[in-house]
């Protein structure tokens, strides 16, 4: 049974990673041609498209991971390593930014608050993105320098004693793990603010239709729902793919059970996969061209 796990393990990652590709490349082929047919592209779609191919890239990195790391380990190198750790963190970072800028959008499109500081945002709000996306880079700049200098205190020796050695790689090792869970707190964070504003706003707005003496099933009810869903999605899909992360690069660094590096992958590309279709479904117009797709692929010759 256990020399069976790593076959059985590649056909549920390879059937995760083709799927994962297939609801990607919808979003971004969809996206793409209604811009070049209308030659503008809303804020919405173009957060999408930019996270559809963020997340196409980090299906083909955790894929290039699963065949060095498990599959062909004599091929993983000293450069592939430091090459499918920076390329992991670089669509890492742009993936879950480019998820939490989404949620801030629903946030600032979809929510009403009196407030004058969001009534502020809420009619910047592409300029708060691009701040945002743009702010970023303080995170990633440091992550990588962080990353490569672990990787060289790893890979090199030092003219040391060898408890000189471990105390300083133990240093960089708690930096690098403690920026590495800020990184990804910091999104997530600001998507569960989203999440809990946005409940906010409903109850404010269904408390007005009561007051008003109207039904609670109208436009902004059914928007504010929809923009929930979509936003704790993410939140519940994340928690799981923060944890497969964290132990995929621990197993980088101190983990060596190829059982926890099997689980964590495919975990971790059920992440991408999974969100990628519950956003097709949110949204009218992707999901009009997958209902297309299927129904080329049941009628090919029709």
């Amino acid at each position: 049974m256990v020399n069976l796990l790593p076959s059985i393990f590649s056909v549920l990652i390879t059937t995760e990673f083709i799927l994962g590709n297939f609801a990607n490349g919808i979003i971004a082929l969809v996206n793409c041609i209604d811009w070049v047919k209308r030659h503008k592209m809303s804020s919405a779609d173009q957060i999408l498209t930019a996270l559809a191919v963020s997340r196409i890239v980090l299906l083909w990195v955790l894929l290039m991971n699963w065949y060095t790391v498990v599959l062909h380990p004599g091929l993983y190198s000293l450069e592939v390593r430091i090459f499918v750790r920076i390329a992991l963190t670089v669509s890492n970072h742009f993936n879950i930014w480019f998820a939490a800028s989404l949620s801030i959008f629903y946030l600032l499109k979809v929510a009403n608050f009196s407030s004058f500081i969001f009534l502020y945002l809420k009619r910047r709000v592409k300029s708060v993105l691009l701040i945002i996306l743009l702010g970023t880079l303080v995170f990633l700049v440091p992550h990588l320098a962080i990353l490569c200098i672990y990787e060289n205190i790893q890979t090199n020796e030092y003219e040391r004693n060898i408890t000189q050695k471990t105390k300083l790689r133990d240093i960089f090792h708690f930096s690098y793990m403690n920026l590495f869970m800020l990184v990804n707190f910091t999104p997530f964070s600001m998507s569960l603010t989203s999440f809990l504003l946005l409940i906010i706003s409903l109850w404010n707005h269904l408390k007005k239709m009561q007051l008003s003496g109207k039904g609670s099933q109208d436009i902004s009810t059914k928007v504010h729902i929809r923009a929930m869903q979509t936003v704790v999605s993410f939140l519940f899909l994340y928690v799981s793919y923060f944890l497969a992360l964290v132990t995929l690069v621990e197993s980088y660094n101190r983990l060596h059970n190829t059982l926890l590096v099997m689980l964590s992958e495919a975990l971790a590309m059920l992440y991408p996969l999974s969100h990628s279709f519950i956003l097709i479904w949110g949204n009218k117009k992707l999901r009009q061209a997958l209902k297309t797709i299927r129904k080329m692929i049941r009628f090919p010759y029709h």
